[in-house]
């Protein structure tokens, strides 16, 4: 049998967190924040010699999201259980076949994940709502379109006005609602080009308002964005998207 696909429901557990309290607190359309997580510096918890193997532990549980995702996922027992597990399948202790374990209880976990998957992205979507309707309130020049985009007009353009069939060059500055920074021409010191007709919904409705020489915040409901699936590590799904964009050029 076929087990729901990590990547899609650890995607929305690490999401739940970053959106419980989106919007509450914003007071101007500049969405900035600190992405670097503050650490414990402290002694390691084993000598030279040994810490490459606690290394590998870290790794795994890196990898599979253990840390930002099973910890909201999973209750203590229920995380207990999943590495007594983890632990005897490493070891080759367990006295069950892992195909007849999966066979058996698969559909019941499949059940258990689409129901938590489901739940954390209505919070998610509902999050992304709230923040759209303060941030409609904190600012009196944002605009909202009948898509649903909020456009913000920061500084005016004089030139040309693209289309979905024109190339653009823009600098951009794309943050959560969090003010996790997800993407970022201007962090790389480096604009970029594209046809605007093979971008997002929201990006190809909001740069269409604008002119060469102009600059704005889009704010892009996740359906006008990357929709249920989010993209890669860094794009939750459902989330909704602030993008501070500047038009350079329209080709």
């Amino acid at each position: 049998m076929r087990v729901l696909s990590m990547s899609t429901f650890l995607a929305l557990f690490s999401s739940a967190k970053a959106f419980s309290s989106a919007g509450s607190k914003l007071s101007s359309f500049g969405v900035r924040a600190a992405t670097a997580r503050q650490m414990s510096t402290g002694p390691m918890p084993y000598d030279e010699e040994k810490m490459p193997f606690y290394a590998l532990g870290v790794n795994i549980a890196t990898q599979i999201g253990v840390q930002g995702s099973f910890k909201t996922l999973l209750s203590d027992e229920e995380m207990d259980i999943m590495l007594e597990a983890f632990n005897n399948q490493m070891r080759g202790q367990d006295a069950q076949d892992p195909r007849t374990i999966l066979g058996t209880y698969g559909p019941a976990l499949n059940q258990i994940l689409q129901e938590r998957t489901s739940n954390i992205l209505d919070l998610v979507k509902k999050s992304g709502e709230e923040f759209v309707a303060n941030f409609l309130e904190c600012n009196e020049d944002a605009v909202q379109t009948e898509s649903g985009l909020v456009y913000v007009p920061m500084t005016d353009g004089e030139g040309t006005q693209p289309t979905v069939e024109n190339t653009v060059e823009v600098h951009y500055h794309g943050t959560l609602t969090d003010g996790t920074v997800f993407d970022s021409s201007v962090e790389r010191g480096q604009t970029i080009s594209f046809p605007l007709g093979q971008v997002i919904k929201g990006w190809q409705e909001g740069l269409s308002m604008m002119k060469e020489g102009g600059k704005a915040t889009l704010v892009i409901p996740s359906d006008l964005g990357y929709g249920d699936a989010g993209s890669g590590d860094t794009i939750p799904p459902g989330a909704t998207l602030i993008f501070e964009v500047e038009l350079f050029k329209v080709s």
